[in-house]
């Protein structure tokens, strides 16, 4: 039987708050004469289909910062009414000076120096062994880098030198991750037996970076794509694990994308 990850007490209550309101606009759309369907609201966020909506909805795939701030636009509602624990620290937009609600962003280039309380955090990339090999393997990338602010990293339990991040590729992802999406990984947990099934990792398949849900299996692993219609799930033996030159890069611990 396929399992997903279990949310939380605190992550189903979310869910169930983010159904009941939509619940009430869709009846109030009807007696106004209109409607209100899961597609019109995954469509006004710039997502592709109704169950990307439906996911979040029915607790299947637990909200994020995104996600909950392009859905309390659509819906009409106040995103503290749904997750206080996912705006914990973010400022709102109605207490902003500025009419906008947004705040002014701090420009910072490869020149700019360091602030006390923060760490810049190299990317992964892919890059091929030899020309015209084939082969490729991961390394860190000498340019790229982000910055984080070493709290959030100790917050989340990972050691400055072991966060890096990765590029997501692809749409197996969706419509969590878009192609392009940015995830913070703590390679310190890298151990099959730590693994929390469901969780985000990043992953090296022969050289190839990639980013699944993983699940720990009697003598091996899924990998699981959100987007399973067109990535069906993907089981492997520790000896195939072997064979195919599959191993755990870490965790992911954060993620951010562009909306497009």
């Amino acid at each position: 039987m396929k399992t997903r990850r279990a949310l939380t007490p605190e992550e189903t209550s979310e869910s169930q708050r983010l159904k009941a309101i939509y619940e009430q606009r869709k009846a109030a759309a009807k007696a106004a004469g209109g409607s209100l369907t899961q597609a019109d609201v995954a469509d006004a966020c710039g997502w592709s289909g109704q169950s990307a909506f439906s996911q979040y909805a029915t607790g299947k795939v637990p909200l994020n910062v995104e996600a909950l701030l392009k859905l309390s636009k659509t819906l009409g509602f106040d995103p503290n009414e749904v997750s206080p624990r996912l705006m914990r620290g973010i400022t709102n937009p109605q207490s902003s000076a500025d009419a906008s609600g947004l705040q002014d962003i701090q420009a910072w280039d490869e020149r700019t120096p360091l602030d006390s309380c923060e760490v810049e955090v190299p990317f992964l990339r892919e890059v091929e062994l030899a020309a015209g090999s084939g082969r490729f393997g991961i390394e860190v990338d000498d340019g790229s880098r982000l910055r984080f602010d070493k709290r959030d990293l100790r917050a989340n339990g990972v050691q400055f030198d072991r966060a890096k991040c990765v590029t997501v590729r692809g749409n197996s992802m969706l419509p969590v991750l878009r192609d392009g999406a940015t995830v913070g990984v703590n390679t310190g947990r890298t151990s099959i037996t730590e693994i929390t099934d469901g969780d985000l990792y990043a992953i090296n398949h022969n050289g190839h970076l990639r980013v699944k849900q993983v699940f720990r299996q009697p003598g091996g692993i899924r990998l699981r794509s959100f987007n399973r219609d067109e990535h069906p799930d993907e089981d492997y033996s520790f000896k195939q694990m072997q064979e195919e030159g599959i191993a755990i890069l870490g965790h992911v611990f954060w993620w951010a994308m562009y909306s497009r």
